[in-house]
């Protein structure tokens, strides 16, 4: 298994990509606008898409990946793509973009019965069997909306080590006490504001520096731990906070293009 980073930005700017994880060739990890950076055929051979909360930087290419690879997928008969996100999400989805308003209903498209998105509902702790091998449990994210973060599973070759993608998050006693009992090979953590904006990052329920520093304080190690959802023009003042943090884990910040085996 591989996963490729497509975007790893908390917003847009020129090189600056929102969140999304291609994991082998065929299942996203949300959706932001760093998909728009793969080929058509690329496009394609997804099959999965595992969305961690509704906000637009992690679900914009949905519709646009739908519109995309209609045609081809229905033309090879391929089934829909699966998209799989907490009940709240989902709904989200229906409600606010799948509308015939902002977009098109996909799940619906080009016919009802043979539309070329569906929508699977998952809860907080349930494995997610996606073929191949790949095993996908659903972690508990602390956020302004019901949110969500996902350990990969590596499989017996590695001992059962975890990828984990912690998704836009907040102080959350609840991931660590499960994280306690996972072998990690990496964590891709969210630090979307600098200290200066503290106030800002406990409002909108993400971290800070200070804050990152406290949460992996309940994390054993050491830890490959990856920093992502930085803010374009604050990358290097944000490193800078987190490069005088004692943590004992071995932290730096994500970057588009960066490829992960597992």
């Amino acid at each position: 298994m591989k996963i490729r980073v497509l975007g790893c930005s908390g917003a847009i700017a020129a090189g600056y990509k929102t969140t999304a994880f291609l994991l082998d060739d065929d299942v996203l990890i949300d959706a932001g606008t760093g998909v728009g950076d793969l080929p058509l055929d690329d496009l394609a051979r997804i099959d999965h898409i595992l969305i961690s909360h509704s906000h637009l930087d992690h679900v914009l290419s949905i519709p646009l990946l739908a519109d995309s690879v209609l045609r081809l997928r229905a033309a090879a008969g391929r089934p829909p793509i699966q998209v799989h996100a907490l009940p709240q999400t989902l709904e989200a989805l229906r409600r606010h973009i799948f509308n015939g308003i902002i977009w098109p209903d996909f799940t619906r498209l080009p016919r009802p019965e043979s539309p070329v998105l569906s929508l699977h509902p998952f809860e907080i702790g349930e494995r997610l069997d996606l073929g191949r091998g790949r095993s996908i449990e659903v972690l508990s994210a602390a956020h302004t909306v019901p949110a969500v973060g996902f350990a990969v599973d590596a499989g017996p070759a590695s001992g059962h080590a975890h990828w984990v993608f912690t998704g836009d998050t907040g102080p959350n006693p609840a991931l660590w006490q499960r994280l306690a009992q996972l072998k990690l090979s990496h964590l891709v953590i969210e630090t979307a504001f600098s200290n200066e904006e503290h106030e800002l990052a406990s409002l909108s329920q993400h971290l800070c520096p200070a804050a990152l520093a406290r949460e992996l304080a309940q994390l054993a190690g050491p830890v490959s731990v990856c920093i992502t959802h930085i803010k374009p023009g604050e990358v290097e003042a944000v490193m800078q906070e987190i490069a005088t943090l004692s943590t004992g884990h071995i932290l730096r910040p994500l970057q588009a293009g960066d490829l992960m085996a597992l």
